[in-house]
């Protein structure tokens, strides 16, 4: 007995796809820019600490701080301004919450941020009320209080206990497990051929 062969084909409704651009425009960094009573060399010139309440005023006065890339001003993530940018001084430090632009440069941040390769943080600013400690050497310099202006995810930070993380939204990560599961449907019928 022989066996007709017939042509097959198989459609998939692959719409609800979201595209890698789409998963980076949900994305968003969170982390700390400033953590308070961390001691830190400044290039073996002197030691440096921030005291809690340093950022206080300036976030209270201050309505366009930035969120920068490696300070970079040509590399805007969020402006508070804006609303992209969120501060808040709490008990550890200068915490942020950054929701990030479709750009090149955001996109190529949260894939170094993703591999692990870029984690942590700096701030801009201008000092405004600082002590000094030179009974110690190096000589201690504790920052009271500064007007900031830039906060920003850095590849080298002066301050080693900053932190930096990308952060997925609920709806990004169903979306994502919707394509899996797309995905795995997909390869089994495939596979079947």
């Amino acid at each position: 007995m022989t066996i007709a062969k017939k042509k097959e084909t198989r459609v998939f409704n692959i719409t609800q796809l979201s595209t890698r651009a789409e998963e980076n425009e949900s994305s968003s960094i969170e982390g700390y820019a400033a953590v308070f009573n961390s001691k830190t060399n400044i290039g073996g010139w002197f030691d440096e600490t921030i005291e809690p309440g340093a950022f206080a005023r300036s976030l209270s006065e201050n309505s366009d701080v930035r969120a920068l890339f490696n300070h970079n001003w040509d590399n805007v993530l969020g402006r508070t301004k804006s609303g992209t940018l969120r501060l808040l001084e709490d008990a550890k430090g200068l915490n942020f919450h950054v929701d990030l632009p479709d750009t090149s440069v955001a996109r190529d941040l949260s894939a170094s941020m993703e591999r692990g390769d870029i984690n942590q943080c700096s701030f801009g600013f201008y000092v405004t009320e600082e002590t000094w400690d030179y009974s110690v050497e190096p000589a201690l310099r504790t920052i009271k209080e500064v007007d900031l202006y830039e906060i920003s995810v850095v590849s080298i930070p002066a301050y080693d206990d900053t932190e930096a993380s990308l952060v997925r939204s609920k709806e990004l990560a169903q979306k994502v497990e919707v394509r899996k599961t797309l995905l795995k449907k997909i390869g089994n019928l495939l596979e079947e051929k």
